[in-house]
């Protein structure tokens, strides 16, 4: 498994650039106005719909990757010869 951690540190930092992008293109214009509860929306939830959907789905399913990847990057790296 050691032959194949140059490659999971390229695959993370490939999901690390991907997820970074993912979460700054999910804004919901409300600034640090809403951020405890204040803002336009009256402090409720909202359902997503769409591509807002779609997007919030991909980043969950980047962010389970990055950490697997993450978990076996240690466990290469950690093994001796």
């Amino acid at each position: 498994m050691q032959s194949w951690a140059p490659w999971l540190g390229v695959i993370e930092i490939i999901l690390a650039l991907t997820l970074t992008v993912l979460v700054l293109l999910q804004t919901k214009g409300g600034g640090l106005g809403s951020f405890m509860g204040g803002g336009d929306t009256g402090g409720g939830f909202r359902t997503r719909r769409g591509v807002e959907a779609t997007l919030h789905r991909v980043t969950i399913i980047v962010a389970v990757l990055f950490f697997l990847t993450t978990m076996l990057a240690f466990l290469a790296w950690g093994q001796v010869a």
